[in-house]
């Protein structure tokens, strides 16, 4: 029996059975190679041209090569409980379903509130990157944006919003299509950088691996260092062990999006082999490709030399580019950028599918309005779609983004924990549902992922907590605001009470 109040679970045959409600079906198109394109595709991003650089320069030096394989473990172990999980509840939703069916509704509810810090911020977010790579495209000194009296307005990240939010409306298969063309092409520019950056190679560069740390006088200290170098009295989190723990909290960013792949589940002709296939198959590719550029980048030339306030990089933050320039190599900007411009739009792609899906079952569950999980003739709910993009939009064209790296980290690593404890939840509770991938040695490989990402959490900064706390704190509030009253579940569960008992078993083992 499900429970009661804000504890009340959702069963997976329950979630299964609400596919098919007509008006907010989603149609089932996509295959194991869909979902592998859809996890590279979100996951080989600007980060790889960017945050690689500015990492191995200011945090960590050579041994961004160890944090990457570090967060890389991380992922896989998570990524081992996703794929269980989407094989035994392929319902669109991802975490957020899988939590209802475990842990109850306030937790999926806060699950899902978190997700929609991931996807919606972060398309944003990448979306004003992909306007800086378009402005350095076309020679406007990597600016698209446009004064409009005292307001600045960026119509680059307004134009890829709004022509990501058409072919997403137009159909997921489309989408699939479009991101494995864009998909291709970055993928060969990462593959070109290797290849031509390994010929450059000092091995004298890597030494030493690990560069011994800094002190306070380091820009990481006080609430920017990381909360287990606060916690055990360091002074500060850049280089030294401290720093390869922080700099495997932060490339974590760059592997971010594989659980995106969750969210297909819906959608998917044979979920139960395809979705294990695209998540692991899509981390395993990355990891490759990401171990290879940093092995490539901190061999071309010295990780001083990538540091914020080196004579080579000056005042602004190293790129990938940086390394080729110091070797003469000119022309590797031009073709950075055009990589960094198809990998963003991927990017904001498939996090847009992401966020529409997560919002679609919470919609469809009555969390949030019901009106929005209404699906349109090509079976994709193009209302959300259109919601979510012009969000999106009005967020990347006015507003001044920051990076918001760590903030989309702590949230996904929240997920990443709960999803590995209801492994186990289920395996417990519902031994019985069948299981198209099981993870191995459970409870211990789960138990494992939990330790790891939480090991991943504790290494964020101390503000980046603060901030993941208040942003929660909203959620709960607007959950026992609207959500609790509107849950469609509760609705559901309150009807069944008013009825005479030999009724309410009936409705129950129906």
């Amino acid at each position: 029996m499900p429970g009661v109040g804000i504890w009340r679970t959702k069963s997976v045959e329950q979630s299964i059975s609400d596919t098919d409600e007509p008006g907010t079906r989603l149609r089932k198109e996509l295959t194991a190679w869909d979902l592998t394109v859809f996890g590279v595709a979100v996951v080989i991003g600007a980060g790889i041209f960017t945050l690689t650089a500015r990492t191995a320069g200011n945090v960590a030096g050579p041994s961004i090569s160890l944090a990457f394989v570090l967060a890389a473990i991380a992922c896989g172990l998570a990524a081992l409980c996703y794929a269980e999980f989407a094989s035994t509840v392929p319902v669109a939703g991802s975490a957020y379903t899988f939590s209802y069916a475990t842990f109850g509704e306030f937790v999926a509810w806060i699950i899902g509130w978190d997700l929609i810090l991931e996807f919606a911020l972060s398309s944003a977010v990448v979306a004003k990157g992909w306007s800086l790579y378009l402005g350095n495209v076309l020679g406007a000194s990597g600016s698209t944006t446009a004064h409009l009296g005292p307001i600045d307005f960026d119509w680059g990240a307004l134009l890829i919003i709004g022509a990501i939010t058409t072919v997403l409306a137009i159909g997921t298969k489309v989408s699939s299509r479009v991101s494995a063309i864009i998909t291709a092409i970055k993928i060969a520019v990462v593959l070109l950088v290797i290849v031509v950056g390994a010929f450059y190679i000092n091995k004298d560069n890597y030494s030493p691996y690990i560069p011994p740390a800094e002190g306070a006088a380091s820009t990481a200290s006080g609430v920017h260092q990381t909360l287990f170098s606060f916690l055990t009295g360091a002074d500060g989190s850049s280089y030294g062990w401290y720093g390869l723990l922080a700099a495997a909290s932060l490339v974590f960013f760059a592997f971010i999006g594989f659980d995106v792949v969750a969210t297909t589940a819906e959608e998917t002709k044979n979920p139960q082999k395809a979705l294990p296939r695209g998540i692991l198959g899509s981390l395993a590719i990355v990891t490759v490709l990401y171990v290879a550029v940093t092995l490539v980048l901190t061999g071309m030339v010295k990780y001083t030399d990538l540091k914020t306030g080196s004579p080579l990089v000056g005042d602004s933050s190293a790129t990938l580019a940086t390394a080729f320039e110091a070797h003469g190599i000119t022309w590797a900007q031009w073709v950075i950028n055009f990589g960094g411009l198809a990998g963003l739009t991927t990017v904001v792609m498939v996090m847009m599918l992401g966020q529409t899906r997560v919002l679609f079952a919470m919609s469809r569950d009555g969390l949030m309005p019901r009106g929005l999980a209404k699906t349109g003739t090509k079976g994709t709910p193009v209302r959300i779609t259109v919601v979510v993009g012009v969000i999106v939009a009005l967020l990347a064209a006015f507003f001044p983004m920051g990076t918001l790296e760590e903030m989309v980290n702590i949230g996904t690593l929240f997920a990443f924990v709960l999803v590995c404890i209801g492994v186990i939840v289920l395996r417990k509770t519902r031994p019985d549902l069948p299981r198209g991938f099981r993870v191995p040695l459970v409870p211990f490989v789960p138990i494992l992922a939990v330790l790891a990402c939480g090991w991943l959490m504790l290494n964020l900064s101390v503000e980046t907590w603060i901030r993941f706390l208040v942003w929660m704190a909203i959620g709960v509030v607007i959950y026992f605001a609207y959500g609790k009253r509107k849950s469609v579940l509760g609705q559901r569960l309150a009807a069944q009470a008013t009825q005479p008992p030999e009724e309410q078993l009936e409705t129950v083992t129906a």
